[in-house]
């Protein structure tokens, strides 16, 4: 009997071995996020900088509440009530040159403050709703919108000018001259006015009223009107000098949309929901009028004379038998942005396809162009501060009227430039192998502010710099990511701060180099505290082309490590998931932390394609997705067999949206590779995908087929040797649920018996319920229990 007794604790220990243990679980870790506790974001300060607001939720409420700390008393953290959150939310303002002087409008009246003193005057107490206030170079004026035209107040004598005259109906037709000549009354109606003294004399007034009403209406006319013949001008801005006035015109073709099928609508009905088209569609097309106050005439820029507009892309050399118009390419124009005299102009135009961006100056009397820079790659223009179609991103002018700052990507990282529109001379302020993050200047206008990459692809820090380029000020310290609100007096620094394995808190830092940050939120709940959660190491390892690929590596405790290997793919193509700070993907960080404690080896790859590593990283997949984004992936399991001593028949792989577009591609395209893979909510076919995404990174299907044939799963479905799970929402809007339908008849067409789908009728893209992320993630760690601990 003792032996027997002795012999259960060495099978107990066998068996723990094998089966390793967790304190964690599915159904633990995928409840609703509350259980980790309540951690703050959208940091602002209040304009006395004497208070920080940010979201909260200390007091578990249905969601997040606005909160404050005074920094008279750091220890006090309260909620923010209703009427001061109103006058937060609804007070638009807008400074002078030197943010001594502020307009701030509440509700149909605008007042003027001094921000010094505080004192307020109303200057404009309008019957209507108006908008975009703003100061004049003068400052003694300021311009504001109403219906559809400009208006000036004078601010000491509040006189209102109307300095536009738009309408948006059809010009007027000419008057014949017979139309003035008095009709001929006929005997019945002469008669009758000379036998009725008092119809007479009715009759004589009306036609006197007549008369002037058309004298007045001929002055009107000899004023200049500019009719838009039903076009509604938008983004209506006048010059800081008041010479000219600027609007675009916006017209959005008709494209086909999609329909997704909600299946659970509350009406116990199938309902329709509207989602976007796909790929291929056609733009948004805009363009610039300028108003020329003085000449009264309205004129169009022109960008027919720009600069390779009319170049053709590299990609058509794979279409030899096609004939490629040469033709000037669609653009969109962003701007103009007028110097602080108002004595220049510039503007941003982009092409549509997204391969090249000018930067150019506006002759404000012809509507022509001049470019000052252009930026053409032959993948496409992106970056940090780079902007999007409508959106210039960092772009704007120096106070000397001068210069001009914007981002490019010329060396390979976004960087911050300035140009001298005289000169033409251009001057990178910054330079290296890091990217630079929202930079701004200075109340002085003698520094800007930055937050770079310079220390790590996976840090976020702050910095100073003098206006014109030189050294760099480092004013955050904490290794992880600080993303930082500079208070208004610029004195303070309120960060949101994180690490890998330390969710968001808001901290409190003097602005100088060195000072130390204090934390004043902790909310990490008890429970969560509880677990010991890891900090997972930052490697990089050798892809076949001899590039360093950055990955997170959860490694578990060598006595439980059981050779098997799953490998995490993260969503969004552009997108950086290897870095040091808490990761949005905070539960697939709960679940890797889940597998390594059962003895699995996980990594979690920054792709080619992820962002922050520069222009190269991020066009990697340019024409082939699923080209050098798989490789990495087929890379990373090869340096887990060589350095981590995973078993190479054991590697599963799994990861969502274009995540688990690259887990197909991983088990259609390389099999022996991986042998079990979750796809969930994946992209199936890239030509159901929609145009702003995809046509960036294989143009579009009708011009350039070979990008798509070779980027889509669906066309490579036979090859599938392991074991597949996919997973989709019924009603996601973004990839929809048709795609995985589509891919499920291919495999049935095949004969494939090794995959199976788990459906989910209520969830869009993102998961929002905790019973569909605990059914989905249970799937997930049994395909990888059954098929890799085999």
């Amino acid at each position: 009997m003792r032996q027997k007794l002795l012999f259960l604790p060495i099978l107990f220990l066998c068996f723990t071995a094998a089966f390793a243990q967790s304190p964690l679980s599915v159904e633990y870790i995928m409840r609703d996020p509350a259980w980790m506790g309540t951690f703050p974001s959208s940091a602002r300060w209040s304009e006395d900088s004497q208070q920080i607001y940010f979201e909260y939720n200390r007091d578990k409420d249905p969601s997040d509440s606005l909160y404050k700390i005074a920094i008279s008393n750091l220890q006090v953290l309260s909620k923010v009530h209703w009427p001061e959150e109103k006058a937060l939310r609804n007070t638009s303002r807008n400074f002078n040159q030197d943010k001594t002087l502020r307009l701030i409008k509440e509700d149909n009246q605008l007042l003027l403050e001094d921000v010094k003193t505080g004192k307020t005057q109303v200057i404009l107490d309008w019957f209507d709703n108006f908008s975009n206030p703003t100061f004049l170079a003068n400052e003694k004026k300021v311009a504001f919108n109403f219906s559809n035209n400009i208006y000036v107040v004078d601010i000491e004598t509040k006189v209102v000018q109307k300095v536009t005259n738009i309408s948006t109906s059809s010009e007027p037709s000419k008057k014949s001259s017979s139309d003035s000549k008095s009709e001929n009354m006929g005997f019945v109606k002469e008669e009758n006015l000379a036998l009725l003294q008092i119809i007479a004399q009715r009759e004589k007034k009306a036609e006197e009223s007549k008369a002037y009403r058309e004298s007045i209406a001929e002055k009107e006319e000899e004023k200049f009107t500019y009719y838009t013949s039903g076009k509604n001008p938008s983004s209506l801005q006048l010059s800081p000098d008041g010479r000219f006035a600027t609007f675009a015109y916006y017209k959005t073709e008709s494209n086909k949309g999609t329909k997704v099928p909600d299946y659970v609508a509350a009406s116990g009905y199938t309902e329709d929901l509207n989602a976007r088209p796909k790929v291929g569609t056609k733009p948004t097309t805009s363009e610039i009028g300028i108003y020329d106050l003085q000449r009264d005439t309205v004129y169009f820029i022109s960008t027919i004379d720009l600069t390779g507009i009319k170049d053709l892309p590299d990609y058509i050399k794979d279409y030899p038998d096609k004939t490629w118009e040469e033709k000037d390419r669609e653009v969109a124009l962003a701007g103009p942005f007028f110097s602080p005299d108002g004595k220049n102009a510039i503007l941003q135009v982009k092409s549509y396809d997204n391969k090249d961006r000018w930067i150019t100056s506006v002759d404000m009397q012809t509507g022509a162009l001049k470019v000052l820079d252009r930026q053409r790659d032959e993948a496409w223009i992106g970056g940090p501060g780079i902007g999007w179609t409508f959106s210039p991103g960092t772009f704007g002018w120096l106070s000397d009227n001068r210069h001009i700052y914007f981002q490019s990507e010329e060396t390979g990282y976004s960087h911050l430039y300035l140009l001298d529109i005289t000169s033409g001379e251009k001057k990178a302020l910054t330079s290296g192998k890091y990217e630079v993050f929202d930079p701004f200047i200075s109340k002085d206008k003698k520094h800007w502010y930055l937050t770079t990459s310079e220390v790590d692809p996976g840090e976020r820090h702050f910095y100073k710099m003098p206006l014109m380029g030189g050294k760099m000020e480092k004013l955050t310290s904490m290794t992880g990511n600080n993303e930082v609100s500079l208070s208004p007096d610029e004195k303070k620094l309120a960060i949101l701060f994180s690490f890998s394995n330390q969710p968001t808190e808001l901290f409190l830092q003097d602005n100088k180099e060195g000072a130390k940050a204090v934390q004043l939120t902790v909310g990490q709940s008890e429970e969560f505290k509880s677990y010991n959660w890891r900090a997972p190491e930052i490697i990089r390892f050798e892809a076949e082309d001899g590039a360093k690929v950055p990955a997170r590596l959860y490694a578990p405790d060598p006595a439980k490590k059981n050779g098997a290997a799953v490998i995490f793919v993260h969503g969004a193509g552009y997108l950086q998931n290897a870095h040091k700070w808490w990761s949005s993907y905070f539960r697939e960080y709960m679940f890797h932390n889940l597998l390594t404690d059962l003895g699995y080896t996980v990594l979690d790859i920054d792709y080619r394609a992820s962002a922050g590593y520069g222009r190269d990283w991020r066009t990697g997949i340019y024409r082939h997705m699923g080209g050098k984004d798989l490789s990495d992936q087929v890379d990373g399991a090869k340096y887990l067999v060589d350095s981590q001593g995973v078993d190479a028949d054991r590697i599963g792989i799994y990861g969502g949206s274009y995540g688990g577009f690259i887990t197909l591609m991983a088990l259609f395209n390389q099999p022996d590779v991986f042998k079990s893979g979750a796809a969930l909510r994946s992209v199936t076919d890239w030509a159901h995908y929609n145009h702003g995404y995809t046509a960036n990174i294989l143009n579009t299907p009708e011009e350039d087929p070979i990008a798509y044939r070779r980027s889509s799963p669906i066309y490579f479905a036979e090859g599938l040797k392991g074991n597949l799970l996919m997973a989709h929402g019924m009603v996601d809007v973004n990839v929809h649920f048709q795609d995985v339908v589509r891919l499920s008849q291919r495999l049935i067409e095949l004969e494939k018996d090794n995959w199976e789908m788990a459906i989910y009728p209520v969830e869009d893209h993102g998961f929002v319920e905790p019973s569909s992320w605990t059914d989905e993630y249970k799937r997930i760690l049994k395909l990888f229990n059954s098929t890799l601990l085999d």
